[in-house]
């Protein structure tokens, strides 16, 4: 099994904290390294939002998963986190996950214990948690398939909902117990709260999941103070493009009907210039001015 294509243990420790901007596809990707950031996590709302045009409620199966993930890590040049969802299955689905996704290059996993037939999208809160023996057992399993290479196993606990902020951090010492390299607990409704956890698991990779207009949508600094290593943006990207194109064609549509002129694009040109970075124009060209 190959190793993967960058440390993310070695960017945790290094960046304070280490900010993770979720891509929905290969584009956004590449302009998330691009604009200079360090690690790509890929979620599976956005992606599967973006990709398939489906709600993140436990329709896809691992192969239209991994179709997508492929497409997203070679795109890019950086450590990328994935989305494993329950891990698919049983114990043999969860290892063949790991390895699905060793091959392609991710540097980290995220394993839930939410049950995928009850299951939520992104952190509006869980309805339906497995059970704490049976979610062990797939984090040593997940650990175990990824073993000589440099992948961090993830263990995300989505039972604050269902069993509170004691409940959640009771799982949450099992599955570091287990293996699990670190740990992300969604769904935190206050910043209060949110410091508690952070003060429990302080020192360990804690990853924290941060969107705007809630309590908790805090300064990566202050989030680093309160024991957090890790900040990603699950809603950031997606939302503002889905904006966007929802804009776009409700003005194309009044210009059709004669309602109202198409309204230029405020930059056009830069817009162009960017839109060809992303796609590295120029090396394509290139290679054709060289023979």
């Amino acid at each position: 099994m190959p190793t993967a294509k960058t440390s993310l243990r070695r960017l945790v420790a290094e960046e304070k904290p280490l900010i993770t901007p979720l891509a929905h596809d290969a584009l956004s990707a590449r302009m998330i390294e691009q604009a200079g950031f360090r690690s790509i996590a890929i979620g599976g709302s956005a992606m599967l939002a973006a990709r398939y045009g489906l709600p993140d409620i436990g329709l896809a199966a691992l192969g239209e998963m991994a179709a997508g993930v492929q497409d997203i890590i070679a795109a890019t040049g950086l450590p990328v986190m994935v989305d494993g969802d329950d891990g698919y299955g049983d114990l043999e689905s969860v290892a063949h996950m790991v390895e699905v996704y060793a091959r392609l290059g991710a540097s980290g996993i995220v394993l839930e214990d939410q049950l995928r037939g009850k299951k939520q999208p992104g952190d509006s809160g869980a309805v339906g948690v497995a059970d704490v023996e049976d979610m062990v057992r797939k984090v040593k399993v997940a650990v175990a398939a990824c073993s000589g290479t440099e992948i961090q196993i993830i263990a995300r606990c989505d039972a604050y909902a269902l069993e509170g902020l004691d409940g959640a951090m009771r799982r949450a010492h099992r599955y570091l117990d287990a293996g699990a390299h670190g740990l992300f607990v969604p769904a935190i409704k206050t910043a209060a709260e949110l410091a508690r956890l952070g003060r429990e698991f302080n020192g360990r990779h804690l990853l924290t999941a941060v969107f705007e207009g809630r309590e908790t949508w805090l300064p990566p600094a202050e989030l680093y103070g309160m024991g957090f290593r890790q900040v990603v943006f699950p809603g950031l990207l997606i939302t503002r493009v889905a904006q966007c194109v929802h804009g776009a064609l409700r003005q194309l549509r009044k210009h059709v009907a004669g309602e109202a002129p198409m309204p230029p694009l405020a930059d056009a040109a830069q817009a162009q210039e960017n839109l060809r970075t992303a796609l590295m124009f120029e090396k394509w060209l290139s290679i054709g001015r060289q023979v």
